[in-house]
C-alpha cells in the first residue's frame, strides 16, 4: 500500500488501561498484545489503510478515503470483541477517526489534523468509535450494513481550542453505552480551564517532558521570556492530565492581582472556599487540600514571588498529594522546587533557500500561517514570500507573542512588507485582542512589565548588553559594560540574575558561558541605553574591546589551533560587524576600524565572507587613507587576497602594489616578500609564467634570510603552482611535498589541507590515484573542520575526478560548483580549464541527461550529505 498524502482520513486507536495490565500481567500482556497488532494490521491493510506509526500499544494510519477508514475501524472492533481475551488481561481499544489536509515527509505526517484525532481519541473509552464532523460528512450517505452514527454534541477537546461535534459508531454487535466523554465539557472532570479560541501548535517536545518532570516533583515552574507561551504550555498540560480521578485542575490567573497579600483569597476564591474570621486563610487551604489530589495552576507569578513562594511552600509541605505548576519570568526559589525555560518555536534558518514545504517543518512558521489565516482565510505560503515568513519568524525570534502580533498585519499588508517593517517592531507590533491583558496587547508593553521588575543596576546592565549582537562571553561583559553604577564585582550577580529572569539567555557551547539577548529585547534595551545618553561611550569602549581582542589573538589564524579561533571569531562576528559599523560613524574610530579589518581579513576569506569582507575593507580604506602605513598595508593585503579569491586580478593586483609600496617604504622585509609572494600568484594566473616565478622566488629568497618558516611554505607552493603550469609535474611534486613537510610541522590545518589539495592533483595527473584519494580524504576532512567552503569545493572537485562513475562525478561537480556560488569565488584559470575538460568526458561517458540530472541532484545535497557521500566514495575506493 503506497503511503496517502494530502487529505488522508486518519484513524487513531490504543488499548484503555494498557499500562495497569502490563504491570500486573506481563507475560500474558506480550501474548495478547501480539494479538492484538495482528489484528489491527490485518483490518487496516484489507481495507487499503497505510500504517505509518505504531508507539507501544497504539497504532496510526491513514487511508485515502474515510470510507475505508471507517470500515478498518468496524472491522477492528468486531474482530478484538470475537477474540477469546484471557479473563486478565481483556482487550478494549478506543479509536478516533479524523479527516484533513497532511503534510507527509520521512514516513510521517504533520500538521494539525493529527493533533486533532489525537485529542479526540483522548476522550474515549476502551471498545468506543468517535469521528470527527469531517469524518462523519464523508462517511455518513456511505455506512456499512447496520451501522448508525449517532451525535454526541458538541466538547471540547484538550487542545483547549475550538469545540468539536463529535459522532459515535454504532453497529449491534459493538457496544454502545458509556460513560460521558473524557472532554472538558464532562462535568465528571474538575476544573476551571478557560476555553481558547485558538488551536494549540507545535510544542510536542515540551508537553512530554514537562508532564514528564511533573511524575517527579511537587512543584514545577515553567519560566522563559514574556510572550513565549509559558501560560499556553500550563494550560495544555494541565488539559492533558484532566482525568476522573482526584479533585481536579484549577487555575489561578495572578496577573491581575497587585496586593500579594491577596493571594491566598484568591487561591480559596478558585476553589470555592471563603475566608474564616478570626482564621489566617493559608490554614484554611491547608485543611481542604491535606487529603486531596490536585494540580494547582499558579499562573504569572514574577510580580508576587514572594507570597508565592511562602504559600506554595506551606502547601507542599502541608498537603502531599497537591501539585503545583507555576509560570513565571522566574523561579520560586523554594526547596523542591523544578525549574523549566520555555524555549522558543523552531526556527528556519533564514539564509537557506525556503519552500512552503520545507517550512512546514517549523513550530515559528506553522503558528505564523494559522494565525494569519485565522484574520485572512486566503493567506498561504509560496516560493515567491516564503523568504519572507522565513525572516518574520526568525527576527522575532520564535516568541509566540510576537508572531501572533505579526500574523494579524498580514489582513492589511503584504507579508514582504511586514518583514521590510520590522525594524520598527514595536510600533508594527500592536492590536492584540482588546480582552487580552494590556501588556499582551503590544510587545513593547510586554517587555516594559518585565524591565519595571527589575532592580536599578539590572536595568543597566540590560541597556549595556544591548551593545552585543549575537551574544557575548562574561570577559566582554565585565570589559565594556562596567562603569557608572555598575563594579566588576557585580557583573556576574547581575548576569545571573537577569538569566533568572528570563531577560538574557544562557547557553555554554563547548563548555564556555555565552551570554545572549533575544533581539526583540535587545532593540527594546537598546533604546533605552539610547534614552539615558551613554550609548556613544560604550559604543566606544565596544568597538576598543574587540579591537585588542582580534589583534592580540591575530596569529592564531595561523596557528596548530586555528580552527578554535576560527569558531570563536564565528561567535564573535555579529559584534565584529557592529564595531566595524561603529567606526564607520565617528571619525575618532576610522583608525580603529582599519585595523579590525586588517586582523580578520584571513578569517572572512577561510569562512566565505568574501563579498562581505571586500565591501567593509573598501570602506575602511577609504575611511582611513591618513592612517599608520602598517594598518593600511595589513588592509590592503587582505583587499588583494579576497579580490583575488574572486577573481578580480586588476583590483588584487592594486590592492597588493600599493602593499608593496607601503611596505618598502617603511623597510618592511616580512611584508615586502608576502606582497611578492601575492603578485606572484596574480601574474601566474594572468599567464605570465616567468614572471611569476621571478616574483615568487624573490619572495623566497628573502623568508629563508629572514627565517620565516611559514612564509616559505607559502612561497614553496606558489612555486609549485608555476612548475605545475609550465609543465614539469616532477619539479612541482617536489616543491608541494617540501612546502607540505613544513605545514605539517607548523600545524596550520589550512596550510596543510592546501599543500594537501595541490600535491593530490599533481600525483593524479602523474597516475597515482590510489595516493592521491588519500591526500583527498584528509584535505577534505581538514577543510570540512575549518568549515572552509571554498576548500572544500576545492577538494569535492579533485575527487570527482578520481570516481569510476561519471554519475558520482557529477554529483561531487554539483556539490562544488553551489558552494562556490554561495561565496562568490569561481574557479582559477588553470582550474577551470582542467575541468571544463574532464567534465567533457564524464558527460560523454554518462550521457547528457543522465549526467545532467545528477549534477543536479548533486547541487541540493545539504553541507552534511556531500560530505558524508564524498568521504564514503573515497573509502570504498581505497577498499
Amino acid at each position: 500500500m503506497s503511503r496517502p498524502a494530502g487529505t488522508v482520513t486518519l484513524l487513531f486507536t490504543d488499548v484503555e488501561g494498557s499500562t495497569k495490565l502490563w504491570e500486573a500481567h506481563p507475560a500474558q500482556m506480550q501474548a495478547a498484545l501480539a494479538r492484538h497488532d495482528a489484528l489491527l494490521r490485518q483490518a487496516i491493510g484489507a481495507a487499503n489503510g497505510y500504517v505509518f506509526k505504531t508507539i507501544g500499544d497504539a497504532f496510526c494510519a491513514a487511508f485515502t478515503t474515510a470510507t475505508d477508514a471507517l470500515t478498518a475501524t468496524l472491522s477492528v472492533q468486531l474482530m478484538l470483541l470475537a477474540e477469546p481475551w484471557p479473563q486478565e488481561t481483556p482487550i478494549k481499544v478506543r479509536m478516533a477517526l479524523h479527516t484533513g489536509g497532511v503534510e507527509s515527509r520521512d514516513d510521517d505526517y504533520f500538521g494539525p489534523p493529527l493533533n486533532r484525532v489525537a485529542r479526540l481519541l483522548s476522550i474515549a473509552y476502551g471498545g468506543q468509535c468517535l469521528l470527527s464532523q469531517s469524518a462523519y460528512e464523508l462517511v455518513r450517505d456511505f455506512l456499512p450494513l447496520a451501522c448508525t452514527l449517532e451525535s454526541l454534541g458538541e466538547h471540547r477537546l484538550k487542545d483547549l481550542g475550538r469545540p468539536e461535534s463529535v459522532f459515535q459508531l454504532c453497529h449491534p454487535d459493538l457496544p454502545r453505552e458509556f460513560l460521558p466523554l473524557r472532554s472538558l465539557d464532562n462535568p465528571e472532570l474538575r476544573h476551571n480551564l478557560p476555553q481558547q479560541v485558538t488551536s494549540f501548535v507545535g510544542r510536542e517536545v515540551q508537553l512530554t517532558e514537562v508532564k514528564s518532570l511533573l511524575q517527579k516533583t511537587r512543584l514545577l515552574t515553567l519560566t522563559g521570556s514574556g510572550g513565549c507561551g509559558k501560560t499556553r504550555l500550563a494550560l495544555q498540560v494541565a488539559a492533558d492530565l484532566l482525568d476522573g480521578d482526584g479533585a481536579g485542575v484549577w487555575l489561578v490567573e495572578l496577573a491581575p492581582l497587585t496586593d500579594p497579600r491577596l493571594l491566598g483569597l484568591s487561591v480559596a476564591g478558585v476553589l470555592g472556599l471563603k475566608e474564616e474570621l478570626g482564621k489566617p486563610i493559608i490554614l484554611t487551604l491547608a485543611e481542604y487540600l491535606r487529603n486531596k489530589h490536585l494540580l494547582l495552576v499558579l499562573d504569572n507569578c514574577e510580580h508576587l514571588l514572594d507570597a508565592c513562594a511562602t504559600l506554595t511552600n506551606s502547601l507542599i509541605r502541608q498537603c502531599p498529594q497537591v501539585l503545583v505548576l507555576a509560570t513565571s519570568r522566574e523561579g520560586l526559589g523554594i526547596s523542591g522546587e523544578l525549574t523549566y525555560r520555555v524555549p522558543s518555536l523552531s526556527l528556519p534558518d533564514p539564509r537557506q533557500a525556503q519552500t512552503p514545504e520545507s517550512l512546514s517543518h517549523y513550530e515559528a512558521v506553522r503558528l505564523f500561517i494559522e494565525r494569519a489565516q485565522f484574520y485572512l482565510p486566503s493567506f498561504a505560503v509560496t516560493n515567491t514570500n516564503a523568504p519572507a515568513v522565513a525572516s518574520i519568524c526568525h527576527r522575532l525570534d520564535g516568541i509566540p507573542l510576537a508572531i501572533e502580533l505579526a500574523a494579524a498585519r498580514v489582513r492589511s499588508m503584504p507579508v514582504e512588507q511586514l518583514a521590510a517593517r520590522l525594524a520598527d517592531r514595536f510600533h508594527i507590533l500592536t492590536g492584540g485582542s482588546r480582552t487580552s491583558l494590556p501588556r499582551q496587547q503590544t510587545i513593547r508593553a510586554l517587555i516594559d512589565w518585565s524591565y519595571d521588575l527589575l532592580e536599578t543596576n539590572q536595568k543597566t546592565l540590560l541597556c549595556r548588553l544591548s551593545l552585543f549582537v549575537g551574544g557575548c562571553t562574561l570577559e566582554a561583559v565585565e570589559s565594556i559594560c562596567v562603569g557608572t553604577e555598575i563594579e566588576l564585582w557585580e557583573v556576574l550577580d547581575l548576569l545571573t540574575a537577569l538569566c533568572d529572569k528570563s531577560l538574557v539567555v544562557y547557553e555554554a557551547p563547548k563548555g564556555e558561558a555565552h551570554y545572549r539577548l533575544l533581539e526583540t529585547i535587545r532593540q527594546y534595551a537598546g533604546d533605552r541605553l539610547s534614552a539615558s545618553g551613554d550609548r556613544e561611550a560604550f559604543r566606544d569602549q565596544h568597538l576598543a574591546y574587540y579591537l585588542t581582542l582580534v589583534e592580540k589573538e591575530e596569529s592564531r589564524l595561523w596557528a596548530a589551533d586555528q580552527h578554535l579561533w576560527l569558531d570563536q571569531l564565528e561567535f564573535e562576528h555579529d559584534n565584529l560587524r557592529a564595531a566595524l559599523d561603529w567606526s564607520a560613524e565617528t571619525e575618532h574610530g576610522a583608525e580603529s576600524g582599519l585595523r579590525v579589518a586588517g586582523a580578520i581579513w584571513w578569517f572572512w576569506m577561510i569562512r566565505g565572507y568574501f563579498s562581505e569582507g571586500r565591501q567593509r575593507l573598501a570602506h575602511v580604506l577609504a575611511a582611513g587613507v591618513g592612517s599608520l602605513p602598517a594598518a593600511r598595508a595589513k588592509a590592503l593585503n587582505g583587499a588583494g587576497a579576497l579580490a583575488f579569491g574572486q577573481g578580480d586580478y586588476v583590483s588584487a593586483w592594486t590592492f597588493h602594489n600599493e602593499s608593496l609600496t607601503l611596505k618598502r617604504a617603511e623597510g618592511d622585509l616580512w611584508g615586502v616578500a608576502s606582497a611578492l609572494n601575492d603578485l606572484g600568484i596574480i601574474t601566474c594566473c594572468q599567464g605570465d609564467l616567468a614572471a611569476a616565478r621571478e616574483l615568487n622566488q624573490e619572495s623566497l629568497t628573502i623568508k629563508r634570510q629572514l627565517g620565516d618558516v611559514q612564509g616559505i611554505a607559502y612561497s614553496l607552493l606558489s612555486l609549485a603552482l608555476v612548475a605545475r603550469e609550465q609543465g614539469d609535474l616532477a619539479a612541482a611534486r617536489e616543491l608541494y611535498e617540501e612546502g607540505l613537510a613544513i605545514r605539517r610541522q607548523l600545524g596550520n590545518q589550512r596550510g596543510i589541507a592546501e599543500a594537501l589539495s595541490g600535491l593530490a592533483n599533481i600525483v593524479c595527473d602523474l597516475g597515482d590515484e590510489a595516493t592521491a584519494r588519500v591526500l583527498n580524504r584528509e584535505g577534505l576532512q581538514l577543510y570540512t573542520e575549518l568549515g572552509d567552503r571554498v576548500g572544500i569545493a576545492i577538494m569535492l572537485e579533485g575527487q570527482a575526478v578520481l570516481r569510476s562513475s561519471p554519475l558520482d562525478s557529477a554529483r561531487l561537480w554539483g556539490s562544488a560548483q553551489r558552494l562556490r556560488e554561495e561565496v562568490t569565488v569561481p574557479l582559477l584559470p588553470w582550474e577551470k580549464t582542467r575541468q571544463r575538460r574532464q567534465v567533457a568526458t564524464a558527460r560523454a561517458a554518462a550521457g547528457v541527461d543522465a549526467f545532467d540530472s545528477a549534477w543536479e541532484e548533486g547541487r541540493a545535497l545539504t553541507g552534511e550529505q556531500v560530505i558524508e557521500l564524498a568521504l564514503k566514495q573515497v573509502s570504498e575506493n581505497e577498499t
